[in-house]
C-alpha cells in the first residue's frame, strides 16, 4: 500500500498504475447478506440449487453492486492519501463486464485518469478494475471520482 502525503502527490501519478489489492473471496454468505440488506433476492444470487440447474456456469453470482461496494475494502489496500477529508463524488462511467461466481477471488487495480484542482483540494478520477481470478474479462471497469480536501 502506498501512502500519499497529500492529494497533489496522488494527482501527480496521472496515467500510472497504482497497483493491486490483495485477493478477496466473494462468499455465498456475503451475497446472501447483501441480498437481505438490499431486498434483491433474485434467484441467480441466492438460490444455489436453481442456479446449479439453470444459471450459466451452474452457480450463484454476486450482485453487481455488491462487487462495486467492495471498493471500500479493496481500494485502501492499494493507496491512502493524507488529507482533511475525502468525499465520494461518484462515477463517470461504470460497466459490469462479467459475473463474479460465489466463491470466486477478486482483486482491484487502479490508475489515475484525471486530476483537477478544486477549491480547497483536488477532484481525482481513477479507472478501477475488478479482476476475477481465472476469468478472461474483469468483473467491472469503473471510473470513480473522489474529492480530496487539504
Amino acid at each position: 500500500m502506498t501512502q500519499y502525503p497529500n492529494p497533489a502527490q496522488l494527482a501527480a501519478t496521472l496515467g500510472q498504475p497504482l497497483g493491486h489489492s490483495d485477493w478477496m473471496v466473494v462468499s455465498q454468505d456475503m451475497i446472501d447478506r447483501f441480498a437481505e440488506l438490499t431486498g434483491d433476492r433474485q434467484w441467480i444470487h441466492v438460490d444455489i440449487e436453481r442456479a446449479r440447474r439453470e444459471a450459466p456456469g451452474g452457480t450463484t453470482i454476486a450482485h453487481g453492486y455488491l462487487t462495486l461496494s467492495l471498493l471500500g475494502v479493496l481500494q485502501p489496500q492499494i493507496y491512502s492519501v493524507t488529507c482533511r477529508s475525502i468525499l465520494n463524488y461518484g462515477l463517470n462511467k461504470m460497466r459490469f463486464l462479467s459475473p463474479v461466481p460465489a466463491g470466486a477471488r477478486v482483486r482491484l487495480s487502479e490508475t489515475i485518469k484525471d486530476a483537477q484542482q478544486i477549491a480547497g483540494g483536488w477532484r481525482i478520477a481513477a479507472e478501477a478494475t475488478l479482476e476475477v481470478e481465472g476469468a478472461a474479462k474483469p468483473a467491472y471497469v469503473a471510473e470513480i471520482v473522489f474529492q480530496y480536501y487539504d
